[in-house]
């Protein structure tokens, strides 16, 4: 007797076992094929991730108008802007080089401007003009930080070149004498290497510190491109250290480089009136009339998105300053370089007269 009732008691625990083993294993078959389903799969992230927050994939940019009609208009009207930009600066580029008259180091700092300019209209344009093609407003996380990060790097560049050009432009008109012993071929390449460097090294600084961040569900950037301010816009982490970074580069790569053209410039001015000729002071003062007026509109139209931003809510007119700055004076600067330089419509005049004289050659030679 007391053998069967061990007997049955082995039985039923058994039975209990795989009772419970089954149960086991239908309930994580059922979450399974719950995880498998894209919406549940994201609300088992969403409440993993503590206080609503989660590691973004992908960014929205709303951009421009969603009507039709009106992107068609700018779709046309940026991609014409960018082949302007990109032409009128590769022009500039390819003169320089062809002509040994223009191998002095204004021209050189110019060059590289220009090679700046088309990279950094390149990093935020075409992207903006797949996206009005196609409709489709997506853009990925690492992509987007990568946008962000050659934003800046081009966007310095511009910034620190333009203050070695005031400098170029403050020695050439403050120590005519010495200026072949300053701004010798070494120095003028360390000046631009370590524009590049210090771009590059700022740039890193505030796209690394995006990586630690958190984001919320909601995923849309009311503009066209990857604005900083805007990602940081949509964090749920502490974005302490990430203003503060953005802070100490605005300093470093901002503020000093502005301080130095500005002083460059007072000691121009200061030497031009010292000049007694009314001919020898307009001879000075056009040497650095252009670059005088890209750096009004490139400091201009960065100060404008600034306090179009910090002042406003709305997003169209922020937009429209993101458009000035970031589009419109890349495509001006090789009109200002070019209608008001000789030298460099010469170097223009001759390098278009070689490639028409190539193309003609070329066709007899295929007829």
């Amino acid at each position: 007797m007391h053998h069967t009732l061990s007997s049955w008691a082995i039985k039923e625990m058994t039975a209990l076992e795989l009772g419970l083993h089954f149960q086991m294993v239908v309930a994580a078959k059922g979450r399974m094929e719950a995880f498998q389903i894209p919406q549940l799969r994201q609300n088992y992230i969403t409440h993993m991730e503590s206080g609503n927050q989660t590691h973004a994939s992908q960014f929205l940019l709303l951009g421009f108008s969603a009507k039709s009609e009106i992107q068609c208009l700018l779709f046309g009207l940026f991609l014409c802007i960018y082949l302007v930009a990109f032409t009128g600066n590769l022009l500039i580029i390819l003169a320089i080089c062809s002509d040994s008259q223009l191998h002095i180091p204004m021209y050189f700092f110019l060059s590289n401007l220009s090679f700046a300019d088309i990279c950094f209209t390149s990093t935020t344009v075409p992207k903006m003009l797949l996206n009005i093609q196609t409709q489709r407003k997506v853009i990925t996380y690492a992509g987007c930080l990568s946008q962000t990060f050659f934003f800046f790097v081009f966007g310095c560049v511009d910034n620190l070149l333009l203050t070695v050009m005031a400098y170029d432009r403050f020695v050439a008109i403050c120590h005519p004498l010495h200026y072949s012993v300053i701004m010798n071929p070494q120095f003028c390449g360390m000046l631009v290497l370590g524009s590049w460097c210090i771009s590059v090294i700022g740039s890193l600084l505030e796209t690394l510190t995006l990586l630690k961040l958190s984001f919320c569900t909601n995923m849309e950037i009311p503009h066209f491109f990857c604005n900083l301010p805007e990602v940081l816009k949509l964090t749920c982490s502490d974005t302490f250290i990430n203003n503060l970074v953005v802070y100490f580069v605005t300093i470093v790569l901002g503020i000093f480089p502005l301080s130095g053209i500005l002083f460059s410039y007072s000691q121009i001015f200061s030497s031009i009136l010292r000049i007694s000729s009314a001919r020898g002071k307009y001879k000075a003062f056009s040497t650095c009339g252009s670059h005088l007026l890209v750096v009004s509109l490139f400091y201009g139209t960065g100060l404008g998105e600034y306090l179009s931003s910090a002042a406003t809510s709305s997003s169209r007119k922020s937009l429209v300053a993101s458009v000035m700055y970031t589009i419109v004076t890349p495509m001006l600067n090789p009109f200002i370089y070019t209608l008001r330089n000789k030298d460099v419509k010469g170097a223009l005049s001759r390098l278009l007269g070689r490639v028409v004289t190539l193309s003609v050659r070329t066709i007899i030679g295929l007829s």
